[in-house]
């Protein structure tokens, strides 16, 4: 049983959350059923490269939609391609961008990390009153723990907020950022939201990138699992309840969530109405 307090939280940071989309022929014309003005991210792969998530971001913008284009540093190549990418964001309403790492094996150019981008887009002029970093409860397949801790620490600097990868188990996310408070990382956390999702899609992502802890965790609570296994599909619901009491704690300074919907835009925004009417109705 939730409180008041932890319902009403969890009706605002669900209804405020971050659709993320990956850039696609089709995904615009699905982004159809979300409401006028919502929030969406949209990726940068290495097979697409950052232009193709620039005009995708510019085609949201100038439809209404509150649009954080992703910006991974392994996708630009040098200060001139930056100013380039500066440049085509400064004439649209988008105030906010994310800065990964990113996918790719190598980078095309001389930002080898997150880091190496963003103190070169502190160093540029730009209009940007957010930027967001990664964030690795569970760790990352290629990047030591120390290693990303030190680098999430000098990325506070360059940043005013983080999301985190995608994560099944809600106390493993409160005792990470428990840990990460207490070693004085203090950017507000976006929690990745794993979306409504068909479960071969979501083990595969899973096993992609590094979330072990959670698949072992799906794997010990033989309740989540059976209903995984037998529904063919996910629903974040049991999540969102264990999150709850951290998200009421400002202790762990949670700001909101960012569904990762493998572009299921409109199973995921069904589940997002679903959850909020379950909401209200307990209240």
């Amino acid at each position: 049983m939730l409180s008041m307090t932890e319902q009403e939280i969890l009706a605002h940071t669900v209804h405020e959350a971050y659709m993320e989309i990956f850039p696609t022929p089709t995904i615009e014309a699905k982004l159809d059923v979300l409401e006028p003005g919502s929030y969406v991210a949209v990726t940068c792969s290495p097979s697409k490269g950052v232009d193709v998530t620039l005009d995708m971001s510019e085609r949201l913008a100038n439809r209404g939609f509150k649009v954080v284009p992703h910006i991974a540093a392994k996708m630009v190549r040098d200060e001139a391609h930056l100013k380039e990418i500066l440049r085509h964001l400064d004439d649209l309403p988008i105030i906010s961008i994310f800065v990964p790492g990113g996918d790719a094996e190598k980078p095309v150019g001389q930002y080898t990390c997150a880091l190496d981008l963003l103190q070169a887009i502190s160093e540029s002029d730009h209009k940007f009153t957010e930027i967001g970093v990664a964030a690795h409860p569970e760790g990352h397949p290629s990047v030591d723990n120390e290693v990303m801790l030190e680098h999430l620490l000098r990325k506070q600097s360059f940043s005013n907020y983080m999301v985190t990868q995608m994560c099944f188990d809600a106390h493993l996310i409160g005792d990470w950022l428990r840990e990460m408070r207490s070693a004085g990382v203090t950017l507000p956390a976006w929690i990745g939201l794993p979306g409504v999702s068909d479960r071969s899609t979501l083990l595969k992502t899973s096993l992609r990138i590094g979330v072990g802890n959670s698949l072992r965790y799906l794997r010990s609570n033989s309740k989540i699992a059976a209903r995984l296994m037998m529904s063919k599909s996910y629903r974040p619901d049991e999540l969102l309840a264990g999150l709850a009491p951290f998200i009421a704690d400002p202790l762990y300074n949670i700001a909101g969530h960012h569904i990762y919907c493998f572009n299921e835009v409109a199973r995921s925004e069904e589940w997002r109405h679903e959850f909020l009417e379950s909401l209200h109705g307990a209240t």
